[in-house]
Formats: structure tokens, sequence, C-alpha cells
């Protein structure tokens, strides 16, 4: 029997079954009037990227963040050099891309959130969507880099930058001033000695207690800090994508002034190109360890914004026929060029200050905070016009931050939205669920702006979003999306979005390579755990290590659980739950004819062929 689906796109199809044998006529637009009923919203209230630029701007902001500044050179010069490249770009193309594409057109599809996007697609795996929950709401402690770098950058404009120096209250009878010009001074007595950069970060911004067992006092100037960066994130995503799609503007395009002028004038010092040479000089022997392929997967899914979410919330607010197929080249491409200029930026800088202090690259080169507050701070301070240079810094890093921290700020409001519309979608009620959300958060990061809250920045920052939660997302979501929902099937929807059907490629590195790749990454890290250390030192007391393994687990649970959950709770013998769980709950809404969910007409028309007895 030959059946004709007037509105039967592939949308349609996805909601009917693929393999029904019973099919009937749809009217799409009947279809959005009842859900709009149901959900007790209008289809407008959601909102759209007001063009294409500002979704473009909103993603690469994002995505372009701190780990291409602070880590991935790291990355690179630690693990082979230039041929780092080499499982970095494989890795890329294997895994970050599609994955990229995968996510983003979910969002695109289904037009929901990060958890209610799964009712559309796999209900039986909506715990993944939760699971993204938990470990957004650790990524908000990232918001703390904003606030060490709002801190220096108050400071950078001083006559005299506080860290070069040990002519300051803060600083002990260890302290070495920055001006040591050659490697006879330096070794000296390096036992027992601590740079005055490294002291202005650990007595005067930070105030570091002894451990987290002593958090002591909050440090006002950092809670103002803190309070700033909170009220920043309100007003940049208090009217939704209406009002983030407008300080992307600004936010996202200024960091590449800033490295732009950094990288030409880091090029110009002495001592330069020998940094540069560390950086790519390539040692093929690199390739052979198995860690060096570890760390080129994770710095994919981490700088890609993989296995986390934001990518579906930011695709949701797409038009319905954008091109995202496209789209995912371009903003990976460009993700990995600033990773790789950035590089240029920071060793260019290490070159010339490992010659002002006389001492190879390799013992200035460092990663994440480190590099941030200590080092690249150092070694403007050497610089001619230190504080034009400072403030270049740390104002390319508080936008890159900012990028990153209200996009995921807003992608938990998305999704959480989504699943209360009724709750949260009316008018008015959006500014304030977004006002009580961030003042909530404020409160809760004031412990982490205490003399011992780098002890708490650093034990979720280890365990609350790991490569291990990353890789047992990407497995699940790979296997819910490309066997039970199906890879074939999804391209279709892919092509039928964008007049474009991804190549073979993708659904064999959704089905096999991604799935294979990520388990024996995640095998791998629980093989070769290592507990939490600061400066190699430290070690947390046990029940804080506790609380670290609950915060890995509180996202990894989550798929399971949920998945038990709705099977215990849905009617119908085992076979028949699973099949119910297994097949979208509701179709998203249909496109009219000029490709845009819309209230007029019928879809385009599509022939599928059924045969029954």
């Amino acid at each position: 029997m030959l059946i004709i689906l007037r509105s039967g796109c592939q949308v349609c199809r996805a909601a009917l079954g693929q393999h029904s044998t019973a099919v009937e006529v749809v009217d799409c637009r009947m279809n959005r009037e009842i859900r709009k009923k149901e959900n007790g919203r209008e289809v407008g209230d959601r909102g759209q990227w007001a063009s294409k630029t500002e979704y473009l701007l909103v993603v690469a902001g994002n995505v372009v963040g701190l780990g291409n500044v602070w880590r991935f050179p790291y990355l690179c010069y630690k693990n082979g050099g230039g041929a780092f490249l080499v499982p970095y770009c494989l890795l890329a193309v294997v895994c970050g891309i599609p994955l990229f594409l995968l996510e983003t057109a979910m969002g695109q599809y289904t037009q929901e959130g990060f958890i209610t996007c799964w009712m559309k697609l796999c209900p039986l795996a909506q715990g993944i969507g939760y699971g993204y929950f938990m470990m957004k709401l650790y990524d908000f402690c990232y918001v703390l880099v904003q606030v060490w770098a709002l801190f220096y950058l108050v400071f950078s404009f001083r006559s005299k930058l506080p860290w070069a120096s040990c002519d300051n209250s803060w600083n002990t009878a260890n302290c070495v001033d920055l001006q040591i010009s050659n490697s006879s001074n330096r070794t000296e007595n390096p036992i027992n000695t601590t740079s005055s950069a490294t002291e202005f970060w650990e007595r005067r911004v930070l105030a570091m207690s002894g451990g987290i067992e002593e958090l002591g006092s909050v440090r006002w100037e950092l809670a103002v800090c803190l309070l700033v960066s909170w009220v920043f994130c309100y007003f940049s995503i208090w009217k939704g994508v209406r009002s983030s799609g407008k300080v992307s503007y600004f936010t996202a395009t200024f960091p590449y002034l800033m490295l732009l002028v950094l990288l030409v004038r880091g090029l110009t010092l002495p001592g330069a190109w020998g940094g540069i040479y560390f950086y790519l000089y390539p040692d093929v022997n690199r390739l052979a360890d198995l860690e060096v392929w570890l760390e080129a997967g994770s710095q994919i899914f981490f700088s890609y914004s993989l296995t986390i979410g934001t990518l579906n919330v930011l695709g949701s607010y797409c038009d319905y026929n954008n091109n995202c197929y496209k789209d995912c080249f371009w903003l990976c491409l460009l993700n990995s060029a600033t990773s790789f200029v950035s590089g240029f930026v920071v060793f260019s800088v290490l070159g010339f200050m490992a010659e002002k202090q006389g001492v190879a690259v390799d013992q200035v080169a460092e990663s994440g905070p480190g590099l941030a507050f200590i080092v690249y701070p150092q070694a403007t301070a050497m610089m001619p016009l230190p504080q034009l240079w400072t403030v270049c810094f740390f104002l390319m890093l508080i936008l890159l931050s900012v990028d990153t921290h209200f996009v995921t700020v807003e992608s938990v409001i998305t999704s959480v939205s989504d699943l209360f519309p009724k709750l949260f979608r009316g008018r008015g009620r959006h500014e304030i669920f977004v006002l009580v959300f961030c003042s909530a958060f404020f409160l809760l990061h004031l412990p982490m702006v205490t003399e011992g809250g780098i002890y708490i920045f650093q034990l979720i920052d280890y365990y609350g979003c790991t490569r291990a939660c990353q890789d047992f997302m990407a497995v699940c979501q790979c296997f819910a999306m490309a066997w039970i929902f199906g890879a074939d099937h999804f391209r279709d929807i892919i092509k039928h979005m964008t007049g474009q059907k991804p190549s073979v490629f993708f659904e064999l590195c959704w089905r096999y390579a991604i799935p294979l790749l990520s388990l024996i990454s995640f095998i791998l890290y629980l093989a070769l755990y290592k507990s939490l250390k600061i400066n190699d030192g430290y070690t947390y007391p046990d029940w804080a290590y506790a609380l670290g393994w609950t915060m890995t687990l509180s996202s990894v649970v989550m798929v399971p659980l949920w998945a038990a959950g709705q099977m215990c709770v849905t009617p119908g013998t085992f076979r028949q739950r699973l099949s119910i769980l297994c097949r979208p709950a509701e179709a998203p809404a249909c496109p009219t004819e000029d490709g845009k969910p819309g209230e007029e007409g019928l879809t385009v028309g599509l022939t599928m062929s059924v045969m029954t007895d």
C-alpha cells in the first residue's frame, strides 16, 4: 500500500514511527495548536535569534574560550609540539565535527532545550539531559576566573604593577623580584624562594588558607568582583536570546582584537622565536604515547563545548532551515585556528620572559590559572609600557570568560523554562526567574571567594565536569541517536532542514568511532585516576575526595536512573515499555512551505511507501 503524506516531512515520520504500518494524513498546523494549548504558551514566546550573525557570534564566543588560550598551547608544547597537531586534527575530524553537528542539529530539529529535546527524540535517554544539567551547575564555578581577572584588571592601572616587586605589605622575606636577568642570580638560592608574582597571586589575591578545612573569611574585594560578574551575566541574558545576541557583538569580537594586538607585540619581543620553537618543535616519538592522544581528545571535547548541552540550546533558537551542516565546519575551524594562534601569543611572550631571566622556556611554561595569573602578568611586567599589555591581556581574558559564562547560564535557564513552560514563559516571569537564579548562585559562590575558596574551586574543577563525564555522555548520546533514533534517519532530517545530506562518514562516526573511542577514554580515565593535589603538596581530606566523586557520579548516574525509573512507571510488558520509550513522544513542529516553523499551511509533501499485508 502506498501512502502519500501531505504533511509528512521527516519530522512527522519520526513522530509516527519509522516502521509504522498504519499512517494517516497529519495536519501540522492542527498539531501545533494542540501543543500550544497543552503547553500553555504561544510559539513566539520562546524567541529565535534575530539574525544568523548573532547565532554565529554567540556560538563562536562560547566555544572560543579560556581553553584556547591557557590549555591548548601548553598541551601542544608538552605533548610533542607540532606532532601534537596530528592526533588533535585527526580527533577533531572523527569526533569533534560529527558531535558538533549532531548536537546542533538536535536542538535545531526539536526547538527545545537539552532536557525536553529528548522527549522528541528518545524519551528513554532523557537522563542524558538531566546529566547535562548537573554538569552545567558545576561549570558555573568558572565565573571565578572572571572574578580574578577583574581583580587583576583594577590593579593593572597602577603606576607600578604590584606583582613586579617585593615592596608590598603581603610579601615575605623569601620573595624574589622579577628583575633577574641571568641564570646565576636565579640559581643562587632557589630553595624556599617565591617570585613576587606568585606571592601577589597566593597572598594578595587569594589569601590562601592552609586547606579546604579552613575557609576563613570572605574576601570582600573578590566578592564585589563576583557581584559585578553576575550582574553583567543577568543583563546579558535577562531578555533571553534578544539580549544575549546583542551583547555578543562586543564580547565575541573584542577578544580577537586583543589577541591580534598581543600577537603583534609578542612576535616583536626579543626571544619570541625561541619560545615559538619550544611550542612547535615536533617530537614524533610522543605520538606513541597514549596520554598524548587522550589529552588531544579531551581538548577537543572541552574547547568545542561537546556533550554538555550548550550546542543543543544554541541550535534550538535557530530557524528550522538554518544550514547547521555548513556552520559546524566553519565554527570548528575557527575554534581550532584560534587555539593554534593563541599558542604564538603565549609562547612568544614566554620566550621573551625566559631570555630575560636566562632560563629555558620549559622552566616558565605553565597551564591554566598558573599561566594566566602568574606567568603572563610576570612577563608583561618586564615589557616597556607594562600597564598597556597587562590591561589588554586581562580584558581579553574577561571577555573570553564572560561569553562562556552567560551562555552556560542561558542554556540552563532555557532548558528549565522548556521543562516548565507554564511557570516560566509568562509575561515578565522570565526576567524574574533569571534574577532569582543569578542571585542564588551569587550567594552559593561566596564560599569560593573566601580564603579557602581556591580549594573548593579546584575540587569542583577536577571532579565536577571531568573527562570521564563527557566520555560517558558521548557514548550514551551516540547510542541513543545513532542506534535507537537511527543515524540514517537523522541524516535525512538534516537534509530536510539544510538541503544537504551529511556524508555517510558522519553516520560511521556516530555509530562506531565516537562511542568506541569515548568508551576507551572513559575506561583509561578510571584506570589511570590520580587524586587531586594542590601544588603537588596539599592533599585533601577523605571527605573532600568523597564529595568530589559524588559530584562526578551525580551527572553519570542520571542516565541509568532515569531509564530505570521510566521503565518502572510506563505501563505494559517489558518489550512494550521499551518500544514506547524508544520512540519520540512528540513530534517537533513542522515547518511551513517557506521552511520556517509557523502558523500557516501544510508542509512540503513527501512520499513514503509503507508495505502492509
